[in-house]
């Protein structure tokens, strides 16, 4: 049975998770478009380069992050994935946890899916 585009981008979502919470900088590469753009949760802006410096290269370190609540909309060779990321982080001042909303947008080639953008934030409180 063939995969449905919606559960290929969950899967290429999820791997992008991993790649960053294991710090695994060529991995994440991998599933990151070559003209990627991020924007993070206090409205910092990154292109592919940083944001791989920034996320496997720093005094940042990834423990987890995990998508919840995942909507996948695919028109033709392009997706908008939404859920709620909840992410365990240390940012040199101990260990956090933290949850936000998070938008993806990925296109496909003839590899696969791979991640061209993304906005993750603001936070949420516990209670949200």
């Amino acid at each position: 049975m063939m995969e449905t585009s919606e559960a290929q981008v969950v899967a290429a979502a999820e791997a992008r998770a991993a790649a960053l919470a294991a710090g695994d900088a060529v991995a994440l590469e991998a599933w990151l478009h070559p003209q990627f753009r991020w924007t993070s949760h206090v409205g910092d802006s990154f292109d592919r380069d940083s944001y791989l410096a920034s996320n496997t290269g720093g005094s940042l370190k990834w423990a987890a992050q995990t998508l919840a609540d995942i909507e996948v909309t695919v028109v033709g060779d392009a997706a908008v994935l939404r859920c709620v990321v909840s992410d365990r982080v240390d940012a040199g001042q101990g260990p956090e946890e933290f949850r936000m909303p998070m938008t993806q947008t990925w296109v496909r080639n003839g590899d696969g899916w791979r991640c061209l953008a993304g906005h993750a934030g603001p936070r949420m409180t516990v209670a949200d």
